[in-house]
């Protein structure tokens, strides 16, 4: 995990005559698209541009080339890969000017397909390079989200706070089984031991308690590959989506968490949805996951940034 402080966030404009950088993670997706990244990588050089491979072999040094990517000027930012990907060269393109481009090609692709992108990489691809010719970008919001110690992390889909992060953080700390079994097991250590978190959560300044097996806190409306935990969240309208799922018991969840992929689990009556500008949430214990990603300690304050970052498309 990475943390910055919000004087750390580079300001930054694209450089006109500069490269486009490329981010390309080649395990993503269990390294299906592997072998389509040199095609990508021509394609995207049809629009007119030097194109620049980063290089990086962890995700701290992705990030760190793509913050280093932005401030050297490039004209445009791509991310080949999943949500992990986009997430980590978002922390460098939010609250900049320099255009961006996710290129879905991993487990999940939430925030690029909630906006607008074709799932299919080649497919995302030729929408991209049909932007950077005609010099368009299209404004979309991200929210920030800013821990106890001013650490500061951006993400574009949605930010888990409940159960799935913690079954997140325990698959994590796990050293067997190798791959998803990894993340099944650690499902059923942590249903063995399920109960409702005390949570505090303001909304817009309204406070409430309130024990809850699941909070999300979306700037779209999926995460996980397409579960659509905050349905109605929209990119574009300057707020942010919140759903908590109340006393779950076991047998329960088991019943909704399929609704997830529909999104009708909001209409289960231990399920409050919010919306909102600023949402401040704390609970003892917990790890957040942004875009699938491991990220800051509760207690956090989430804030809807609007036209955070511009996209390709």
């Amino acid at each position: 995990m990475l943390a910055v402080t919000a004087d750390d966030h580079p300001s930054a404009a694209p450089s006109p005559g500069g490269p486009v950088a490329v981010l390309a993670n080649p395990t993503a997706g269990r390294g299906r698209h592997r072998g389509m990244l040199p095609h990508l990588l021509d394609r995207l050089a049809t629009a007119g541009r030097p194109v620049r491979l980063l290089e990086a072999r962890t995700a701290e040094e992705a990030e760190a080339a793509c913050r280093a990517a932005v401030v050297e000027g490039v004209s445009a930012l791509l991310a080949v890969g999943g949500d992990g990907t986009v997430h980590r060269a978002l922390q460098a393109v939010a609250g900049t000017t320099v255009p961006f481009g996710p290129v879905p090609a991993g487990t999940g692709n939430d925030f690029a397909v909630d906006t607008g992108f074709p799932a299919d990489p080649s497919a995302a691809v030729e929408v991209v390079v049909a932007a950077l010719r005609d010099g368009r970008s299209h404004p979309v919001d991200l929210a920030r989200m800013t821990g106890a110690d001013g650490a500061v992390r951006w993400y574009g889909a949605v930010l888990a706070a409940g159960f799935d992060a913690i079954v997140n953080e325990r698959a994590n700390r796990m050293r067997w089984p190798r791959g998803p079994r990894r993340y099944d097991l650690a499902i059923l250590v942590e249903l063995a031991r399920l109960r409702p978190r005390r949570y505090t959560l303001h909304v817009d300044g309204t406070a409430q308690e309130t024990d809850a097996v699941l909070v999300a806190i979306g700037n779209c409306g999926s995460y996980g590959g397409g579960m659509r935990i905050c349905p109605d969240a929209d990119p574009t309208d300057g707020l942010l989506d919140v759903v908590v799922g109340g006393r779950f018991d076991r047998r329960t969840l088991m019943r909704v968490k399929p609704r997830i992929y529909r999104g009708t689990h909001v209409r289960h009556p231990l399920v409050r949805t919010y919306r909102a500008r600023t949402v401040e949430l704390a609970a003892e214990g917990i790890t957040t996951y942004a875009d699938g990603e491991r990220s800051l300690r509760l207690p956090v304050t989430v804030t809807a940034v609007p036209a955070a970052v511009r996209l390709l498309r």
